[in-house]
């Protein structure tokens, strides 16, 4: 039992080590510069994205709150116009009262 624990570690150790070596190969080097462009394209690709998509939610904020002030300046001169009505009613009523 003690003898097999101490095979494993020692190809554990083996393994370690050549894995270090093929890990550290030109050819592998190789690969990681590969892969590493492939993900800097794919970054700058998610970065034009996003950029195109802030720019399309800044143009539909903008249009929402000059819709959001069209409907407040027209809600204020409705008000306005009642006001005017209420006033109008309340004045012929007084006329009327008055000539009674």
């Amino acid at each position: 039992m003690k003898l097999k624990g101490i095979g494993l570690f020692a190809l554990g150790t083996l393994f370690g080590l050549e894995g270090i070596k093929l890990l550290s190969s030109r050819e592998a080097k190789k690969v990681y510069a590969h892969c590493t462009a492939g993900v800097l394209r794919a970054k700058d690709d998610v970065l034009d994205q996003v950029t195109v998509l802030q720019e399309n939610c800044s143009d539909i904020y903008e249009e929402a709150k000059a819709i959001n002030e069209e409907k407040e300046k027209n809600r204020e001169s409705e008000e306005v116009s009642e006001a005017k009505t209420k006033t109008k009613k309340k004045t012929s009523k007084n006329k009327k009262d008055a000539d009674k």
